[in-house]
Protein backbone atom coordinates (compact mmCIF):
# COMPACT_ATOMS: atom_id res chain seq x y z
CA UNK A 1 0.00 0.00 0.00
CA UNK A 2 1.25 3.47 -0.79
CA UNK A 3 2.52 5.87 1.84
CA UNK A 4 2.77 8.96 -0.37
CA UNK A 5 2.36 11.94 2.00
CA UNK A 6 -1.01 13.66 2.21
CA UNK A 7 -1.56 17.41 2.13
CA UNK A 8 -4.02 18.99 4.58
CA UNK A 9 -6.82 19.05 1.99
CA UNK A 10 -6.16 15.47 0.90
CA UNK A 11 -6.18 14.39 4.53
CA UNK A 12 -9.52 16.16 5.08
CA UNK A 13 -11.01 14.24 2.14
CA UNK A 14 -9.65 10.82 3.05
CA UNK A 15 -10.62 11.31 6.71
CA UNK A 16 -14.23 11.73 5.55
CA UNK A 17 -13.93 8.54 3.50
CA UNK A 18 -12.42 6.66 6.46
CA UNK A 19 -15.27 7.80 8.69
CA UNK A 20 -18.17 7.36 6.25
CA UNK A 21 -17.08 4.79 3.66
CA UNK A 22 -17.75 5.11 -0.06
CA UNK A 23 -19.24 8.49 -1.04
CA UNK A 24 -20.06 10.66 -4.03
CA UNK A 25 -18.27 14.02 -4.28
CA UNK A 26 -21.42 15.91 -3.26
CA UNK A 27 -21.62 13.81 -0.08
CA UNK A 28 -17.96 14.52 0.68
CA UNK A 29 -18.52 18.23 0.06
CA UNK A 30 -21.38 18.32 2.59
CA UNK A 31 -19.11 16.79 5.25
CA UNK A 32 -16.02 18.86 4.46
CA UNK A 33 -14.74 20.74 7.54
CA UNK A 34 -14.79 24.12 5.77
CA UNK A 35 -16.36 25.55 2.62
CA UNK A 36 -14.82 24.03 -0.52
CA UNK A 37 -15.58 24.59 -4.17
CA UNK A 38 -16.53 21.60 -6.29
CA UNK A 39 -13.48 22.04 -8.54
CA UNK A 40 -11.08 22.02 -5.58
CA UNK A 41 -12.70 18.90 -4.12
CA UNK A 42 -12.51 17.10 -7.46
CA UNK A 43 -8.86 18.08 -7.71
CA UNK A 44 -8.15 16.53 -4.29
CA UNK A 45 -10.01 13.39 -5.31
CA UNK A 46 -8.07 13.09 -8.59
CA UNK A 47 -4.77 13.51 -6.76
CA UNK A 48 -5.75 10.92 -4.14
CA UNK A 49 -6.67 8.45 -6.89
CA UNK A 50 -3.39 9.18 -8.70
CA UNK A 51 -1.38 8.70 -5.49
CA UNK A 52 -3.17 5.39 -4.87
CA UNK A 53 -4.84 6.41 -1.60
CA UNK A 54 -8.40 6.35 -2.99
CA UNK A 55 -10.28 4.25 -5.53
CA UNK A 56 -13.27 5.28 -7.58
CA UNK A 57 -15.98 3.42 -9.41
CA UNK A 58 -18.56 4.60 -11.89
CA UNK A 59 -22.16 4.59 -10.71
CA UNK A 60 -24.25 5.77 -13.63
CA UNK A 61 -22.83 9.11 -14.71
CA UNK A 62 -21.17 9.77 -11.35
CA UNK A 63 -18.23 8.32 -9.43
CA UNK A 64 -18.14 6.97 -5.91
CA UNK A 65 -14.88 7.27 -3.99
CA UNK A 66 -13.51 4.97 -1.32
CA UNK A 67 -10.36 5.10 0.81
CA UNK A 68 -7.82 2.49 -0.24
CA UNK A 69 -5.04 3.42 2.18
CA UNK A 70 -5.89 2.48 5.74
CA UNK A 71 -5.72 5.18 8.42
CA UNK A 72 -2.95 3.37 10.32
CA UNK A 73 -0.77 3.04 7.20
CA UNK A 74 -1.13 6.75 6.41
CA UNK A 75 -0.37 7.64 10.03
CA UNK A 76 2.75 5.47 10.16
CA UNK A 77 3.94 6.97 6.87
CA UNK A 78 3.49 10.47 8.27
CA UNK A 79 5.39 9.51 11.42
CA UNK A 80 8.28 8.20 9.33
CA UNK A 81 8.29 11.46 7.35
CA UNK A 82 8.39 13.48 10.59
CA UNK A 83 11.18 11.36 12.05
CA UNK A 84 13.27 11.47 8.88
CA UNK A 85 12.50 15.06 7.87
CA UNK A 86 12.61 16.86 11.20
CA UNK A 87 14.36 14.53 13.66
CA UNK A 88 17.32 13.28 11.59
CA UNK A 89 15.89 9.74 11.68
CA UNK A 90 15.63 9.62 15.48
CA UNK A 91 12.32 8.39 16.93
CA UNK A 92 13.67 9.39 20.36
CA UNK A 93 14.04 13.00 19.18
CA UNK A 94 10.40 12.99 18.04
CA UNK A 95 9.23 11.60 21.39
CA UNK A 96 11.28 14.14 23.33
CA UNK A 97 9.88 16.98 21.23
CA UNK A 98 6.34 15.73 21.88
CA UNK A 99 6.94 15.36 25.60
CA UNK A 100 8.39 18.87 25.86
CA UNK A 101 5.85 20.60 23.62
CA UNK A 102 2.77 18.94 25.13
CA UNK A 103 3.84 19.58 28.75
CA UNK A 104 2.74 16.17 29.92
CA UNK A 105 1.61 15.82 33.51
CA UNK A 106 3.59 13.77 36.02
CA UNK A 107 0.90 11.06 35.79
CA UNK A 108 1.21 10.90 31.99
CA UNK A 109 5.01 10.76 32.20
CA UNK A 110 4.84 7.94 34.77
CA UNK A 111 2.44 6.02 32.51
CA UNK A 112 4.88 6.40 29.58
CA UNK A 113 7.72 5.23 31.83
CA UNK A 114 5.71 2.13 32.85
CA UNK A 115 4.92 1.36 29.20
CA UNK A 116 8.59 1.68 28.27
CA UNK A 117 9.66 -0.54 31.18
CA UNK A 118 7.00 -3.14 30.29
CA UNK A 119 8.21 -3.19 26.70
CA UNK A 120 11.77 -3.76 27.92
CA UNK A 121 10.81 -6.95 29.79
CA UNK A 122 11.70 -10.29 28.26
CA UNK A 123 8.79 -11.71 26.20
CA UNK A 124 7.82 -14.36 28.79
CA UNK A 125 7.18 -11.70 31.47
CA UNK A 126 5.25 -9.20 29.35
CA UNK A 127 1.61 -8.49 29.98
CA UNK A 128 -0.21 -9.73 26.86
CA UNK A 129 -3.40 -7.69 27.15
CA UNK A 130 -5.14 -6.51 24.02
CA UNK A 131 -4.97 -2.78 23.49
Amino acid sequence: MTTTPLTRGELDVIRILWDHGELKPSEIQKRFPRPIKNAALRSYLSILVEKGHVTRRAVGKAYCYKAKTKREIAFLGTLKDLINGYCEGSPEALLMALIKSEQLSETELLRLKRLAEEDALPPRRRNHECQ
